[in-house]
């Protein structure tokens, strides 16, 4: 399948389809220097890191995939278990494209639904990340385990899509901009953040049924088989084991109803230190203050440090 280039990478990125752990992933790449690969959030793809991806571009080679059943991806029908949703597949997947890519160690920065697929890769890849950056999520085991009536009302979401198909699909087909504009637009920045044509991209994907239910079953797996999972690292004594930096909205939920820093150092083995502090945004911070971000991701997986 040949895919229209977004406008927002330059030529000097390239669109490849590379086999992950049973589908195919439509695949961004450019720049040079150290590979970081950059995972996105739901409802979006890899559209969401245009304004970041052209400066990072100098320093970094990147590696920007659209995850399974989201974007230009490979969306299989999921349904069961919801293992080829689990966050366990969603990592092999991106392990398999790293491989292919040529690199067996790199660094990672994720986003929302992306973060949640990178915790997973560096607890069953730990050899493989060299730093991870979790961008507006606490764990989501924590998140599940204090759910408040103030976070279910702000991530209802998180309960919707869960409902057992067709449910979901249906009504989000029904009327597909009315809930994109509902979902990317509840924050404080309302729709501002999103340019006209990354906009219209979210939109084409949201308006796919198979998207949808890709969409809808990353849900389902995550309140299900991945938090067996978590549940497994835990009574384990497993962590993370590589050095982690959350940023997370001031004006986000997230920051509201959880204490982020608190979480991640729960999960990740003390011999690994935890950093992270709010920046002046609401949960899309890629899109909303996108120069702080490169900031971040330039101090953090500096090769000095």
């Amino acid at each position: 399948m040949t895919v229209a280039a977004f406008s927002g990478f330059d030529s000097g990125f390239k669109q490849q389809r590379i086999p992950g752990a049973g589908t195919e992933l439509h695949v961004v790449c450019g720049g040079s220097g150290p590979p970081l690969l950059l995972l996105h959030g739901y409802p979006q793809s890899h559209v969401m890191w245009h304004k970041v991806a052209p400066v990072l571009a100098e320093r970094f080679t990147l590696v920007i995939p659209d995850l399974r059943g989201y974007g230009d991806s490979g969306k299989p029908a999921g349904g069961g278990g919801h293992a080829e949703y689990s966050k366990r597949t969603m990592a092999n997947d991106v392990v398999s494209i790293m491989r292919a890519l040529g690199f067996s160690r790199f660094n990672v920065a994720a986003h929302d639904r992306g973060a949640r697929v990178a915790h997973r890769l560096a607890m069953d890849h730990a050899g493989q990340v060299k730093k991870l950056m979790l961008l507006d999520i606490a764990p989501t085991l924590a998140m599940y385990e204090q759910t408040s009536m103030d976070f279910a009302r702000s991530y209802w979401w998180w309960f919707f899509l869960i409902q057992p198909a067709p449910f979901p699909e249906t009504l989000i087909g029904a009327a597909p901009e009315v809930y994109l504009k509902k979902k990317i637009g509840y924050g404080r920045a309302g729709l501002a953040p999103f340019t006209p044509e990354a906009y219209e991209e979210y939109l084409r994907h949201i308006s796919d049924p198979a998207t949808v239910h890709g969409m809808c079953e990353d849900y389902r797996a995550a309140a299900s088989i991945d938090l067996e999972h978590d549940r497994e690292d835990r009574s384990a004594g497993r962590g993370i084991r590589c050095p982690v930096h959350a940023l997370w909205g001031e004006h986000g939920v997230v920051n509201r109803c959880f204490k982020p820093l608190e979480e991640w150092r729960k999960v990740t083995d003390r011999e690994f230190p935890v950093t992270g502090y709010t920046l002046p945004s609401g949960h899309y911070i890629a899109e909303e203050v996108p120069e702080l971000l490169v900031k971040e991701i330039d101090g953090f997986f500096s090769e000095a440090k």
